[in-house]
Protein backbone atom coordinates (compact mmCIF):
# COMPACT_ATOMS: atom_id res chain seq x y z
CA UNK A 1 0.00 0.00 0.00
CA UNK A 2 1.17 3.90 -0.49
CA UNK A 3 0.74 5.96 1.47
CA UNK A 4 2.51 9.28 2.36
CA UNK A 5 5.74 9.00 5.16
CA UNK A 6 3.99 11.82 7.81
CA UNK A 7 6.82 13.45 10.34
CA UNK A 8 6.59 11.68 13.50
CA UNK A 9 5.66 15.42 15.02
CA UNK A 10 2.71 15.56 12.63
CA UNK A 11 1.33 11.62 13.30
CA UNK A 12 1.45 12.24 16.50
CA UNK A 13 -0.66 15.45 16.75
CA UNK A 14 -4.98 15.13 16.67
CA UNK A 15 -6.97 16.72 13.94
CA UNK A 16 -7.74 19.42 15.36
CA UNK A 17 -9.75 22.43 13.73
CA UNK A 18 -9.75 25.51 16.24
CA UNK A 19 -13.49 27.14 15.24
CA UNK A 20 -16.27 25.05 13.64
CA UNK A 21 -17.45 28.06 11.11
CA UNK A 22 -21.14 29.04 10.77
CA UNK A 23 -21.08 27.66 7.27
CA UNK A 24 -20.55 24.38 8.70
CA UNK A 25 -22.55 24.33 11.07
CA UNK A 26 -25.95 25.34 9.06
CA UNK A 27 -24.92 22.27 6.94
CA UNK A 28 -25.59 20.41 9.75
CA UNK A 29 -28.61 21.63 10.77
CA UNK A 30 -30.02 22.27 7.35
CA UNK A 31 -30.99 25.66 7.33
CA UNK A 32 -29.59 29.30 7.41
CA UNK A 33 -28.97 31.27 10.67
CA UNK A 34 -30.97 34.36 11.28
CA UNK A 35 -28.81 35.94 13.35
CA UNK A 36 -24.92 35.62 12.56
CA UNK A 37 -23.40 36.70 15.74
CA UNK A 38 -20.60 34.29 17.15
CA UNK A 39 -17.81 35.27 15.15
CA UNK A 40 -17.01 38.68 16.06
CA UNK A 41 -17.17 39.83 12.22
CA UNK A 42 -17.66 43.80 11.80
CA UNK A 43 -21.72 43.33 10.76
CA UNK A 44 -22.10 46.35 9.52
CA UNK A 45 -19.61 45.78 6.56
CA UNK A 46 -16.96 47.17 5.23
CA UNK A 47 -16.57 51.75 3.84
CA UNK A 48 -18.18 51.90 0.76
CA UNK A 49 -15.22 53.32 -0.39
CA UNK A 50 -13.13 49.45 0.20
CA UNK A 51 -15.93 47.91 -1.95
CA UNK A 52 -16.16 50.52 -4.18
CA UNK A 53 -11.90 49.64 -4.92
CA UNK A 54 -12.59 46.04 -4.49
CA UNK A 55 -15.22 46.43 -7.44
CA UNK A 56 -12.91 48.25 -9.88
CA UNK A 57 -10.11 45.80 -9.84
CA UNK A 58 -11.83 42.64 -10.25
CA UNK A 59 -11.40 42.66 -14.07
CA UNK A 60 -7.62 42.53 -13.06
CA UNK A 61 -7.72 39.94 -10.94
CA UNK A 62 -6.01 37.35 -13.06
CA UNK A 63 -2.49 39.48 -12.23
CA UNK A 64 -0.64 38.01 -9.39
CA UNK A 65 -0.64 40.04 -5.96
CA UNK A 66 2.15 43.10 -5.60
CA UNK A 67 4.11 40.40 -3.11
CA UNK A 68 5.35 42.89 -1.30
CA UNK A 69 2.28 44.73 -0.70
CA UNK A 70 3.96 48.27 -1.45
CA UNK A 71 1.30 49.80 -1.67
CA UNK A 72 -0.82 49.11 1.47
CA UNK A 73 2.09 48.58 3.64
CA UNK A 74 2.63 52.24 3.14
CA UNK A 75 -0.72 53.21 3.52
CA UNK A 76 -0.50 51.25 6.77
CA UNK A 77 3.07 53.17 8.24
CA UNK A 78 1.49 56.36 7.04
CA UNK A 79 -1.31 55.90 9.44
CA UNK A 80 0.63 55.12 12.02
CA UNK A 81 2.91 57.21 11.77
CA UNK A 82 5.77 55.08 11.36
CA UNK A 83 7.53 53.52 8.28
CA UNK A 84 6.93 50.46 5.69
CA UNK A 85 9.92 49.06 6.55
CA UNK A 86 8.19 48.28 10.62
CA UNK A 87 5.21 46.60 8.75
CA UNK A 88 4.83 42.89 7.88
CA UNK A 89 1.25 42.26 5.57
CA UNK A 90 -0.46 38.86 5.61
CA UNK A 91 -3.21 36.63 5.20
CA UNK A 92 -5.06 37.83 8.51
CA UNK A 93 -3.30 37.26 12.43
CA UNK A 94 -3.90 33.91 11.77
CA UNK A 95 -1.40 33.55 9.18
CA UNK A 96 0.89 35.95 10.75
CA UNK A 97 1.06 33.93 13.87
CA UNK A 98 1.38 30.71 11.98
CA UNK A 99 4.70 32.39 10.02
CA UNK A 100 6.07 33.92 13.56
CA UNK A 101 6.03 30.45 15.25
CA UNK A 102 7.62 28.82 11.48
CA UNK A 103 10.57 31.55 12.45
CA UNK A 104 10.96 31.07 15.91
CA UNK A 105 9.88 27.90 17.28
CA UNK A 106 11.29 24.48 17.17
CA UNK A 107 10.27 21.62 18.61
CA UNK A 108 10.46 21.66 22.28
CA UNK A 109 10.66 25.27 22.52
CA UNK A 110 8.71 27.03 25.12
CA UNK A 111 6.13 29.09 24.68
CA UNK A 112 3.49 31.14 27.25
CA UNK A 113 0.31 31.70 26.58
CA UNK A 114 -3.41 32.30 28.77
CA UNK A 115 -5.65 29.77 29.68
CA UNK A 116 -8.55 29.61 27.44
CA UNK A 117 -7.10 32.72 25.39
CA UNK A 118 -7.26 32.32 21.38
CA UNK A 119 -6.87 28.90 20.22
CA UNK A 120 -5.59 29.52 16.77
CA UNK A 121 -2.40 30.53 18.28
CA UNK A 122 -1.84 27.37 20.48
CA UNK A 123 -2.65 25.30 17.50
CA UNK A 124 0.19 26.85 15.30
CA UNK A 125 2.74 26.39 18.30
CA UNK A 126 1.35 21.98 18.59
CA UNK A 127 1.76 22.04 14.68
CA UNK A 128 5.74 23.22 15.11
CA UNK A 129 6.28 21.08 18.17
CA UNK A 130 6.49 24.06 20.70
CA UNK A 131 5.66 23.35 24.32
CA UNK A 132 2.75 25.34 25.72
CA UNK A 133 2.69 26.24 29.41
CA UNK A 134 -0.47 28.25 30.12
CA UNK A 135 -1.66 30.84 33.03
CA UNK A 136 -5.15 31.25 34.07
CA UNK A 137 -6.54 34.88 33.24
CA UNK A 138 -7.38 36.78 36.36
CA UNK A 139 -11.01 37.84 37.18
CA UNK A 140 -11.53 37.76 33.24
CA UNK A 141 -8.56 39.88 32.37
CA UNK A 142 -5.53 38.60 30.81
CA UNK A 143 -2.81 38.70 33.74
CA UNK A 144 0.72 40.16 31.91
CA UNK A 145 2.51 39.94 35.55
CA UNK A 146 1.63 35.98 35.47
CA UNK A 147 2.66 35.36 32.11
CA UNK A 148 5.66 37.17 32.00
CA UNK A 149 6.61 35.44 34.93
CA UNK A 150 6.28 32.03 33.52
CA UNK A 151 8.35 33.08 30.73
CA UNK A 152 10.75 33.66 33.26
CA UNK A 153 10.28 30.00 34.84
CA UNK A 154 10.28 28.33 31.59
CA UNK A 155 12.38 30.29 29.27
CA UNK A 156 9.89 30.96 27.17
CA UNK A 157 10.16 31.99 23.50
CA UNK A 158 7.57 33.41 22.91
CA UNK A 159 4.29 34.97 25.07
CA UNK A 160 0.92 35.48 23.69
CA UNK A 161 -0.74 38.16 24.79
CA UNK A 162 -4.20 39.87 23.65
CA UNK A 163 -5.67 43.48 24.36
CA UNK A 164 -8.38 43.94 24.31
CA UNK A 165 -8.78 40.15 25.03
CA UNK A 166 -10.72 37.71 22.91
CA UNK A 167 -12.97 35.81 24.49
CA UNK A 168 -13.83 37.70 27.29
CA UNK A 169 -13.81 41.50 26.12
CA UNK A 170 -12.10 42.99 28.88
CA UNK A 171 -8.70 45.26 28.66
CA UNK A 172 -6.10 46.48 30.06
CA UNK A 173 -4.28 49.88 29.64
CA UNK A 174 -1.77 49.84 27.50
CA UNK A 175 0.57 52.04 29.57
CA UNK A 176 -0.28 48.57 32.29
CA UNK A 177 1.37 46.61 29.68
CA UNK A 178 4.16 48.57 29.13
CA UNK A 179 5.20 48.97 32.82
CA UNK A 180 4.82 44.79 33.00
CA UNK A 181 6.76 44.55 30.20
CA UNK A 182 10.38 45.68 32.22
CA UNK A 183 9.48 41.67 33.96
CA UNK A 184 9.66 40.19 30.25
CA UNK A 185 12.90 38.00 29.97
CA UNK A 186 15.89 38.75 27.79
CA UNK A 187 15.31 36.83 23.94
CA UNK A 188 11.49 36.14 24.31
CA UNK A 189 9.31 37.98 22.22
CA UNK A 190 5.86 39.48 23.78
CA UNK A 191 2.99 38.91 20.91
CA UNK A 192 0.87 41.50 21.04
CA UNK A 193 -2.35 40.87 19.51
CA UNK A 194 -4.49 44.09 19.45
CA UNK A 195 -7.06 42.58 16.76
CA UNK A 196 -10.22 44.73 18.49
CA UNK A 197 -7.92 47.97 19.44
CA UNK A 198 -9.77 50.12 17.36
CA UNK A 199 -13.03 49.31 19.28
CA UNK A 200 -10.92 49.67 22.72
CA UNK A 201 -11.19 53.47 24.94
CA UNK A 202 -8.20 55.55 24.15
CA UNK A 203 -4.86 54.83 26.30
CA UNK A 204 -5.45 50.54 25.34
CA UNK A 205 -3.23 50.66 22.37
CA UNK A 206 0.27 50.08 23.96
CA UNK A 207 2.42 53.18 23.58
CA UNK A 208 5.56 51.19 22.50
CA UNK A 209 7.80 52.19 19.58
CA UNK A 210 7.69 49.91 16.49
CA UNK A 211 11.80 49.11 16.38
CA UNK A 212 11.41 48.03 20.06
CA UNK A 213 12.88 44.78 19.88
CA UNK A 214 11.01 42.82 22.88
CA UNK A 215 7.47 43.24 21.05
CA UNK A 216 5.57 42.12 17.84
CA UNK A 217 2.03 43.35 17.50
CA UNK A 218 -0.82 42.16 15.61
CA UNK A 219 -3.36 44.01 13.69
CA UNK A 220 -6.23 43.55 11.25
CA UNK A 221 -8.65 44.36 8.97
CA UNK A 222 -11.38 41.31 10.21
CA UNK A 223 -12.68 43.07 12.88
CA UNK A 224 -13.16 46.85 12.70
CA UNK A 225 -12.65 47.57 8.95
CA UNK A 226 -15.25 44.80 8.20
CA UNK A 227 -13.17 42.43 5.83
CA UNK A 228 -12.71 39.54 7.83
CA UNK A 229 -13.73 37.64 4.49
CA UNK A 230 -10.50 39.26 2.98
CA UNK A 231 -7.92 37.72 5.06
CA UNK A 232 -6.00 40.83 5.36
CA UNK A 233 -3.86 41.33 8.78
CA UNK A 234 -0.54 43.10 9.65
CA UNK A 235 2.01 43.00 12.28
CA UNK A 236 4.06 46.13 13.62
CA UNK A 237 7.71 45.24 14.71
CA UNK A 238 11.33 46.26 14.36
CA UNK A 239 12.86 46.12 10.68
CA UNK A 240 15.38 43.59 11.15
CA UNK A 241 12.24 41.02 12.74
CA UNK A 242 9.71 41.97 10.15
CA UNK A 243 12.50 41.50 7.03
CA UNK A 244 13.06 37.96 8.31
CA UNK A 245 9.23 37.06 7.84
CA UNK A 246 10.62 37.23 4.00
CA UNK A 247 12.52 34.08 4.50
CA UNK A 248 9.49 31.55 4.82
CA UNK A 249 6.60 33.42 4.06
CA UNK A 250 4.33 32.76 1.12
CA UNK A 251 5.69 36.40 -1.04
CA UNK A 252 2.08 35.74 -3.33
CA UNK A 253 -0.54 34.59 -0.33
CA UNK A 254 -1.65 38.25 -0.68
CA UNK A 255 -5.38 38.13 -2.69
CA UNK A 256 -4.76 41.64 -4.56
CA UNK A 257 -8.12 42.77 -4.31
CA UNK A 258 -7.86 42.22 -0.67
CA UNK A 259 -5.00 44.44 -0.81
CA UNK A 260 -6.50 47.23 -2.81
CA UNK A 261 -9.67 47.34 -0.55
CA UNK A 262 -7.81 47.52 2.47
CA UNK A 263 -5.68 50.49 1.57
CA UNK A 264 -8.78 51.99 0.64
CA UNK A 265 -10.43 50.98 4.47
CA UNK A 266 -7.38 52.36 6.25
CA UNK A 267 -7.82 55.60 4.38
CA UNK A 268 -11.28 56.34 5.21
CA UNK A 269 -11.35 56.77 9.15
CA UNK A 270 -15.10 58.39 9.02
CA UNK A 271 -16.51 55.66 8.12
CA UNK A 272 -14.44 53.53 10.45
CA UNK A 273 -15.66 56.28 13.56
CA UNK A 274 -18.77 55.60 12.32
CA UNK A 275 -18.30 52.04 12.75
CA UNK A 276 -17.15 52.10 15.89
CA UNK A 277 -20.11 53.87 16.98
CA UNK A 278 -22.72 51.55 15.79
CA UNK A 279 -20.53 48.81 17.66
CA UNK A 280 -21.21 50.60 20.86
CA UNK A 281 -24.53 51.18 20.29
CA UNK A 282 -24.88 46.90 19.86
CA UNK A 283 -22.82 46.44 22.68
CA UNK A 284 -25.00 48.44 25.00
CA UNK A 285 -28.22 46.25 22.99
CA UNK A 286 -27.03 42.96 23.91
CA UNK A 287 -25.76 43.88 27.62
CA UNK A 288 -29.52 45.69 27.70
CA UNK A 289 -31.02 42.07 26.83
CA UNK A 290 -28.73 40.29 28.64
CA UNK A 291 -30.06 42.12 32.41
CA UNK A 292 -33.23 41.92 30.95
CA UNK A 293 -33.17 38.03 31.52
CA UNK A 294 -31.14 38.29 34.77
CA UNK A 295 -28.22 37.66 33.20
CA UNK A 296 -24.83 39.73 33.84
CA UNK A 297 -23.06 41.48 30.30
CA UNK A 298 -18.97 41.57 31.09
CA UNK A 299 -17.53 45.15 30.10
CA UNK A 300 -16.45 44.84 26.91
CA UNK A 301 -14.25 47.01 24.78
CA UNK A 302 -14.32 45.16 21.56
CA UNK A 303 -16.84 44.00 19.17
CA UNK A 304 -18.82 41.70 21.05
CA UNK A 305 -19.92 41.02 24.32
CA UNK A 306 -19.53 37.61 27.12
CA UNK A 307 -22.84 37.09 29.04
CA UNK A 308 -22.52 35.17 32.73
CA UNK A 309 -25.09 33.28 32.28
CA UNK A 310 -24.90 32.53 36.15
CA UNK A 311 -24.00 28.49 36.40
CA UNK A 312 -21.47 26.41 35.16
CA UNK A 313 -20.39 25.31 31.63
CA UNK A 314 -22.62 23.16 30.88
CA UNK A 315 -25.50 25.22 31.43
CA UNK A 316 -24.05 27.96 29.43
CA UNK A 317 -23.54 25.07 26.48
CA UNK A 318 -26.89 24.39 27.09
CA UNK A 319 -28.01 28.04 26.49
CA UNK A 320 -25.65 28.05 23.49
CA UNK A 321 -27.32 25.12 21.78
CA UNK A 322 -30.75 25.84 22.43
CA UNK A 323 -29.96 29.46 20.60
CA UNK A 324 -28.37 28.08 17.90
CA UNK A 325 -31.19 25.33 17.59
CA UNK A 326 -33.11 28.67 17.36
CA UNK A 327 -30.56 30.09 14.37
CA UNK A 328 -29.13 32.29 16.71
CA UNK A 329 -25.15 31.74 15.81
CA UNK A 330 -22.94 32.22 19.75
CA UNK A 331 -20.01 31.22 20.64
CA UNK A 332 -18.48 30.68 23.81
CA UNK A 333 -15.16 30.12 25.86
CA UNK A 334 -14.21 26.37 26.19
CA UNK A 335 -12.32 26.66 29.77
CA UNK A 336 -13.92 27.25 33.18
CA UNK A 337 -14.25 29.53 34.54
CA UNK A 338 -14.71 31.22 31.14
CA UNK A 339 -17.02 28.89 30.14
CA UNK A 340 -19.97 30.22 32.02
CA UNK A 341 -20.78 32.76 29.81
CA UNK A 342 -21.64 32.85 26.08
CA UNK A 343 -20.22 35.11 23.86
CA UNK A 344 -22.42 37.76 21.48
CA UNK A 345 -21.08 39.57 18.40
CA UNK A 346 -22.74 43.07 17.80
CA UNK A 347 -24.88 42.88 15.03
CA UNK A 348 -27.62 44.95 13.38
CA UNK A 349 -30.78 45.65 14.95
CA UNK A 350 -32.60 42.91 12.76
CA UNK A 351 -30.41 40.55 14.54
CA UNK A 352 -30.40 41.42 17.88
CA UNK A 353 -33.92 41.75 17.71
CA UNK A 354 -33.99 37.65 17.29
CA UNK A 355 -31.91 37.50 19.49
CA UNK A 356 -33.81 38.84 22.09
CA UNK A 357 -36.59 36.50 21.48
CA UNK A 358 -34.51 33.89 21.29
CA UNK A 359 -32.57 34.36 24.70
CA UNK A 360 -35.81 33.92 27.15
CA UNK A 361 -36.48 30.35 25.11
CA UNK A 362 -32.66 29.59 25.36
CA UNK A 363 -32.18 30.01 29.26
CA UNK A 364 -35.99 28.22 29.76
CA UNK A 365 -34.82 25.18 27.65
CA UNK A 366 -31.14 24.87 29.91
CA UNK A 367 -33.16 25.19 32.87
CA UNK A 368 -35.49 22.16 32.15
CA UNK A 369 -32.54 19.61 31.82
Amino acid sequence: MTYPRYTDLLASLPATVPFVGPEEQERDRGSAFEARLGANEQNFGPSPKAIEAMQASAAEIWKYPDSTSHDLRRAIADHHGIVAENILVGEGIDGILGYLVRMLVAQGDTVVTSDGAYPTFNYHVAGFGGVLHKVPYADDHEDPAALFAKAVDTEAKLVYLSNPDNPMGSWRTGAEIVAAMDALPERCLLVLDEAYVEFAPEGTAAPLEAEDPRVIRMRTFSKAYGMAGARVGYAIGAAELIKSFDKIRNHFGMNRTAQIGAEAAIRDQAYLADVVSKTAAARDRIAQIARENGLTPLPSATNFVSVDCGGDGDFARAVLQSLVNQGVFVRMPGVAPLDRCIRISAGRDAELDVLAKALPRALDAARAL
